[in-house]
């Protein structure tokens, strides 16, 4: 399977690219999509929505996985967020992706076991699990490819238990 993550931002909006492989994980393509602080906000959700649909062409994924807000005390950078959150779900939705969407402390359960991990042990997890030489920069791209790793793993046990509850499970459970 292969997953977009994405953790959205306006000024920086983080990708990444995985391959889910049985139970391990490789990095196809992971970056930022950056904009520039004095271009006008609508020219700036373009220029997202423009990079975003070019990774998907390129990459042709199967389903995204997209990080959910968290409050913020600054209305404006919300807001702002926000909208480069929307962005990222229409360039998504028009490119027939299944969206999934996790919060902050799901995706850090999903790679450390630990909800309220810090940014360092995530990272450590992502440079880990992608066996790569060194942790992504822009700390938005590690996001992004802990997003799609947290829906590998999610997807994995949503399968098992559908099986289960549909009886086609194969194998014993004890």
């Amino acid at each position: 399977m292969r997953i977009l993550g994405i953790d959205p931002g306006y000024a920086i909006l983080g990708y990444g690219v995985v391959d889910k492989i049985g139970n391990k994980f490789r990095a196809c393509d992971y970056g930022a999509i950056t904009t520039d602080k004095d271009m006008p906000m609508p020219l700036r959700l373009e220029a997202l929505y423009d990079g975003l649909r070019e990774i998907i062409e390129e990459q042709r994924p199967e389903v995204a996985s997209i990080e959910q807000l968290y409050f913020n005390n600054n209305a404006k950078t919300a807001i702002n967020v926000g909208q480069a959150r929307g962005v990222a779900v229409l360039a998504c939705i028009k490119a027939g992706l299944e969206i999934a969407e996790y919060t902050p402390l799901q995706i850090k359960q999903a790679l450390v076991g630990y909800g309220r991990a810090d940014k360092k042990q995530v990272q450590f997890m992502v440079k880990t699990m992608l066996n790569l030489k060194e942790v992504p920069k822009p700390d938005d791209t590690a996001d992004a490819l802990a997003a799609a790793i947290c829906h590998g793993h999610s997807s994995e046990s949503a399968n098992i238990m559908e099986q289960i509850k549909n009886g086609t499970l194969k194998g014993r459970i004890r």
